[in-house]
């Protein structure tokens, strides 16, 4: 049992900060169930509204209460709806959580930090492409949100936690 207690004991530090972590953000979400959508999410659409501005695909985003959804227009056409799971929230909370399960001091804060960043900016352009797909290839629409685009981020968590084992958890001191 004794070689087992350190697996246990950052698994157990996992499933705590996860459930403080989706604890935490559940009471955020709450404070705004008769709201479109929270703010945060309203921040992300936002972000992605200025990207496709800026790739050539004029959009404009519409509020819709009834499906609790940001629906994106672009150039003219309904593409896609932001709703509160594509925020990249509850990933960034799972990537949070793996990381302070191996904390390593004030590193650990910094690195979440970063990957945090890193997870959102591959979010927005994640959904921009989507919708750029969605309005330029129709034909590829499933493969895209189904397959493609959840790859990119939860691979790119998977890249994060790889990086932060390799080379900042398991890394041995070396003495001088």
């Amino acid at each position: 049992m004794k070689d087992f207690l350190p697996v246990l004991k950052i698994l157990l530090r996992f499933v705590v900060i996860y459930i403080v972590f989706v604890m935490l953000y559940q009471f955020y979400l709450n404070h705004y169930a008769v709201q479109v959508v929270d703010p945060f999410t309203r921040w992300v659409a936002w972000q992605v509204e200025v990207v496709q501005d800026f790739l050539g695909f004029p959009t404009q985003l519409v509020d819709s209460m009834k499906l609790h959804s940001i629906l994106f227009l672009t150039n003219g056409q309904f593409t896609t709806r932001m709703v509160e799971g594509c925020n990249v929230i509850s990933v960034a909370i799972l990537f949070a959580a793996f990381i302070f399960a191996f904390y390593k001091g004030a590193k650990t804060f910094l690195y979440v930090l970063l990957g945090l960043v890193i997870l959102h900016v591959l979010n927005i352009f994640r959904i921009a492409l989507l919708n750029i797909i969605y309005l330029k290839y129709p034909q590829y629409e499933k493969m895209g949100h189904d397959y493609l685009f959840p790859a990119i981020i939860y691979g790119g968590v998977i890249i994060l936690w790889l990086v932060w084992i390799q080379f900042f958890a398991l890394k041995k001191v070396e003495n001088a």
